[in-house]
């Protein structure tokens, strides 16, 4: 026998009391957000300065290696459990074949080791792509003027076996080419790294809420648009199509991406599956609350937490954002 929930009419039911004051608030909250909540996106760049700000990303700084080890240390005290990490390298070394993502002595594979070094107990999430380095900006391999699927992810699977032998915990292919989380996971399982994870991101849309991070990384000079691999802003039933197939080829937690336009996305994803579902306060959304602190409109604060609030309330396991360090001070003070 199922029950429906039974409502009461007014005035023996008045709502308000339960919003009288700030402990029953608290007490009957239905979503809070803690620390373990917060995966911490950060870039680390290989130029001979130590902190490198990027000027579309207030308060966000490219970190050379050693300075990206502090902030892991201080993220894992803070309580933050993983990192998400993201490289800008030299333009020299940026080429078509996208050959600086396979060096197991590059920029990636050195900070891996650093980190897990130094904070072996943090988790550490590294982004499978090939955008941060082809001369082109895109995620892929371009041939004939598109990119090609199925020789992109034969680049991609080298990529994800250097950063996981190099110390990565989880790789996040964020490249959305079909296929490349099964054949990704067949390679690992061939190397024998069973107890790698992949986070994918199974529901990328084609966004232009993602010019900061561009600039973050070095692929401002994008030549043309993504919109043949990442997803259309139109379509939600796809997006569910997109994480039945990277869950059945081996994903361990998959993510939406951006995150305030798409939750209706994050909940049908989070509800329909059953699985972790992640989703990425991106580049733009943190540059517009920025941008309307600076100008008068919003408190810094409240509209951060309520926006963090968003993703828990629509299904989020958790949420990466460049808000996270900053939050886990908030919430221990």
């Amino acid at each position: 026998m199922s029950f429906k929930p039974v409502v009461g009419s007014y005035p023996l039911s008045r709502p308000r009391r339960l919003r009288q004051s700030a402990w029953v608030r608290d007490m009957v909250a239905e979503h809070r957000v803690t620390a373990s909540d917060l995966i911490w996106p950060i870039f680390v760049h290989d130029k001979d300065m130590a902190r490198d700000p990027i000027r579309s990303l207030e308060g966000v700084d490219r970190l050379s290696i050693s300075e990206a080890v502090k902030e892991a240390k201080e993220a894992h005290a803070l309580g933050i459990p993983a990192l998400a990490l993201f490289p800008n390298i030299d333009a020299r070394l940026r080429n078509d074949e996208a050959t600086a993502a396979i060096d197991p002595n590059g920029l990636v594979a050195q900070t891996c080791r650093a980190i897990k070094s130094a904070v072996p107990e943090i988790g550490l999430i590294v982004d499978v792509a090939l955008d941060p380095f082809t001369a082109h900006g895109h995620d892929g391999l371009l041939v004939d003027g598109k990119i090609h699927n199925d020789k992109t992810i034969d680049i991609l699977i080298q990529q994800a076996l250097v950063q996981a032998e190099a110390g990565a915990d989880v790789v996040a292919p964020s490249d959305m080419m079909d296929g490349r989380i099964g054949e990704i996971r067949k390679a690992f399982e061939a190397r024998g790294l069973h107890d790698k994870l992949i986070m994918s991101y199974a529901a990328k849309y084609a966004s232009a809420f993602y010019g900061p991070f561009r600039d973050a990384v070095g692929t401002s000079a994008l030549k043309g648009d993504k919109k043949t691999y990442q997803m259309d802003a139109s379509n939600s039933d796809e997006a569910l199509r997109e994480v039945m197939m990277d869950i059945q080829e081996g994903a361990d937690m998959v993510m939406v991406k951006p995150g305030l336009p798409y939750l209706d996305i994050v909940q049908r994803v989070s509800e329909t599956f059953k699985v972790p579902t992640f989703v990425y306060q991106v580049s733009g959304e943190y540059a517009m609350i920025k941008a309307a602190v600076a100008a008068g409109f919003m408190d810094h604060d409240k509209g951060v937490f309520e926006t963090l609030l968003a993703f828990k309330r629509a299904g989020a396991s958790g949420v990466l954002t460049y808000f996270a360090k900053y939050v886990a001070e908030k919430l221990e003070r």
